[in-house]
């Protein structure tokens, strides 16, 4: 199947969640809610409130409190749905398949798997072997998770499916292709007659923005067990919104208006310490905001950070000049000195663009934070998994 064909079939895929998500969800609630009423469920209930055929009901307020019983006994099994063996079964590879693709991409990510070895065994042998165990391991997650109602978990394989989608044609290069189903498939003679380098460079653990560091960070939020949901989304609410403030504060006019002498006219120096604080604040926030949100299973958050990531990877050059530097697991830090020995009509050009995207972004986390914390994964109450805020995931989780 063609690139173009794959991607076509795997974005249909993904699209059918969307339209099962909580509004139909609730819609489908109340159809079950009429049908116990007066459709497939109609006899039983006729029964319980001593109106059906065959009824020895003698009391006519014990029917009716029988039939409220067992009405209410429905339409919560309908709310909670008992776990079944098999689901249980997910849970438990789900846990366990995490744990092993993490093992595999940090294979991938280690510099000695690119290596050859005293004992003979070639460096392309090492890495053939390392990608069969990750996209064995990989195949895994995505099939529990499909079966799977740990949503603080699957969420997180939804934005890592997410990373892989997007670096389809990378993948293809390397002899590993996306079915369908949004599971992989290598070929073996492909990989092996691919430059190692393009392997190593897709996996690298040292450039954040690497389909490897990608994959690993959403690991490692999914692999969390115990979470603080209310107070991760609290403190990503506030540093977002601290950071769209700095943003727009850095791209502003106001922030680079002369300093004015003892007669008040505008002199040709800026205020560099009240930039600089505010751009000190601006990486502080930054960082703060990453901190809390990155292991948030809100796709609408996470899909934010990703935009935020990029755009500051795009930038880090730009970003050095200015003092301002970018380490690889995407925080950043500022030296005082640099900065304030910069151009800064520089500063404002540069933020008048970057600090704009910022901003736009971090509105948003703060938006799914606090508007949409509690909607964003999960399941429907006609059984469907809904990934708010994405249109790209649908049943293949």
């Amino acid at each position: 199947m063609s690139n173009v064909g794959m991607n076509q079939g795997y974005s249909q895929l993904f699209q059918s969640l969307s339209s099962n998500g909580s509004k139909s969800g609730s819609t489908n609630f109340l159809s079950d809610y009429a049908s116990i009423k007066s459709g497939s469920y109609s006899k039983l209930m006729k029964a319980y409130y001593g109106s059906g055929p065959g009824s020895s009901t003698t009391s006519t307020g014990t029917a009716n409190r029988s039939g409220s019983g067992i009405l209410e006994k429905i339409l919560e099994e309908r709310r909670n749905p008992k776990v079944s063996e098999e689901v249980q079964e997910a849970n438990s590879n789900l846990v366990t398949g995490i744990s092993n693709l993490k093992k595999s991409v940090s294979t991938l990510q280690n510099d000695n798997t690119y290596t050859n070895t005293e004992n003979g065994q070639t460096a392309a042998d090492k890495v053939v072997s390392a990608m069969k165990a990750y996209v064995s391991e990989y195949n895994d997650v995505v099939n529990a998770s499909k079966r799977s109602t740990m949503t603080n978990k699957t969420a997180h394989v939804a934005n890592m499916m997410k990373s892989t989608s997007a670096n389809a044609d990378k993948l293809s290069e390397i002899g590993v292709t996306i079915n369908s189903n949004g599971t992989l498939q290598l070929n073996e003679n492909k990989l092996r007659a691919t430059d190692l380098s393009k392997v190593q460079d897709l996996f690298s653990s040292k450039d954040v923005m690497s389909y490897g560091s990608m994959v690993t960070s959403r690991l490692e939020f999914a692999g969390v067990t115990n979470t603080t949901d209310n107070k991760t989304n609290n403190t990503a609410s506030s540093s977002a919104a601290a950071l769209k403030a700095d943003s727009e504060s850095l791209a502003s006019d106001k922030l680079y208006e002369k300093i004015k002498d003892k007669d008040g006219k505008e002199t040709d120096k800026y205020d560099i310490d009240k930039i600089f604080a505010t751009a000190k604040s601006f990486v502080s926030n930054y960082n703060n905001m990453f901190d809390a949100a990155e292991s948030s299973s809100n796709s609408g958050i996470i899909s934010n950070l990703s935009q935020i990531r990029e755009t500051t990877a795009k930038n880090a050059d730009a970003l050095k000049e200015f003092g301002i530097t970018l380490d690889k697991k995407g925080r950043l830090s500022i030296d005082e000195n640099t900065f304030k020995n910069s151009d800064m009509s520089k500063v404002q050009k540069f933020f008048k663009n970057y600090g704009s995207s910022i901003a736009t972004n971090a509105s948003l986390v703060d938006y799914y934070s606090t508007t949409k914390a509690n909607a964003a994964s999960g399941y429907t109450s006609s059984g469907k998994y809904s990934v708010q805020g994405n249109s790209l995931f649908a049943d293949s989780i």
